[in-house]
């Protein structure tokens, strides 16, 4: 089997680097509070797509620090009672994609919502207000600042307030809220349902943001984590500040975060990952203590990998 990082029977024990803050429990508490104390003001606009057997809004709530959040909506016309609902998370600096994309899933009579990421490609508000570097790299939002300012800390928590509002629509059924997604879209994934652990199935496929200090140390801080190479050239070139930097992301590592998940997962992952490492993934995956099955495709990277939409679909509708 070809190898660009671990033998795969290292990669089943493999537990991770990146520090993980002493406080990190109390950190997300207070963080989860914060958002439980917005009121999201969700408005729903018809949109200017539509189709014969779902309806189509661009929704709209408030996130923390009064971000609104965009979203795409779909809510099947012809389901009989309660019904389940899939959240879908897009790749990094990318939006949430065309409303076709969504109709299989309305087609069987889910709700979908498919949510744009502050700041990124789609329609999401990014409030600012941060101390430091803001020229590119959401990873690195809010370095120089308190921690609670990191702005993937807002965006994992837009997350779980919409998998609450999901939950909470009168025709979902609330035992059968999903969450899937590639890349960032799988981070998110996983971080939704640490979050929120009422959804009850989960679908990451290469997920992004974890292990720092591993993606560091296999020297593949290029492509999604480049910005942390760029961190440290511009604002610390002598690695003074290493520990410190790798602890502080640390508390937007999705490995820190695995444990807490409930719902059943499929995690998908490709052994010739060169953007998001295969060991990074395992870090993840060995922490989840759910029920969880792990397809691997060992000749495959961060790409499109064949079936795995089939399965994903077939997963949630067993």
């Amino acid at each position: 089997m070809p190898v660009i990082d671990m033998p795969l029977e290292e990669l089943r024990n493999y537990q991770g680097v990146n520090p993980r803050p002493k406080d990190f429990t109390q950190y997300w508490e207070r963080a989860i509070g914060e958002m439980k104390s917005v009121n999201p003001n969700v408005e729903l606009v018809p949109s200017a797509f539509q189709v014969p057997y779902a309806e189509c809004f661009d929704m709209y709530f408030t996130g923390v620090r009064g971000a609104r959040i965009h979203v795409k909506y779909l809510r099947p016309k012809n389901a009989s009672g309660k019904h389940p609902a899939v959240l879908i998370f897009h790749g990094y600096s990318s939006n949430a994609g065309d409303w076709s994309d969504k109709l299989n899933y309305a087609a069987l009579g889910y709700s979908v919502f498919a949510m744009d990421c502050r700041g990124q490609g789609g329609h999401s508000e990014d409030v600012g207000g941060v101390k430091g570097n803001t020229l590119d790299g959401h990873i690195i939002r809010g370095l120089d600042d308190e921690a609670d300012n990191l702005l993937f800390r807002h965006i994992f928590l837009d997350t779980a307030e919409l998998a609450d509002i999901a939950i909470n629509m009168p025709d979902v059924d609330p035992v059968r809220v999903y969450a899937m997604g590639g890349s960032q879209g799988g981070a998110l994934t996983l971080a939704c349902a640490s979050l929120e652990p009422r959804i009850s199935k989960l679908a990451p496929t290469y997920p992004f943001l974890s292990d720092y200090m591993r993606v560091w140390d296999m020297d593949l801080t290029k492509d999604a984590y480049a910005e942390i190479r760029q961190y440290f050239r511009m604002f610390d070139p002598a690695h003074r500040r290493e520990e410190e930097i790798f602890t502080k992301l640390g508390y937007i590592d999705i490995q820190n975060l695995a444990g807490r998940i409930k719902g059943e997962v499929l995690f998908i992952t490709g052994l010739m990952d060169t953007i998001c490492p295969p060991s990074t993934q395992f870090a993840a995956y060995n922490k989840i203590t759910a029920k969880k099955e792990h397809i691997i495709y060992p000749d495959y990277g961060h790409e499109f990998l064949p079936e795995i939409s089939d399965k994903v679909m077939q997963f949630f509708m067993k």
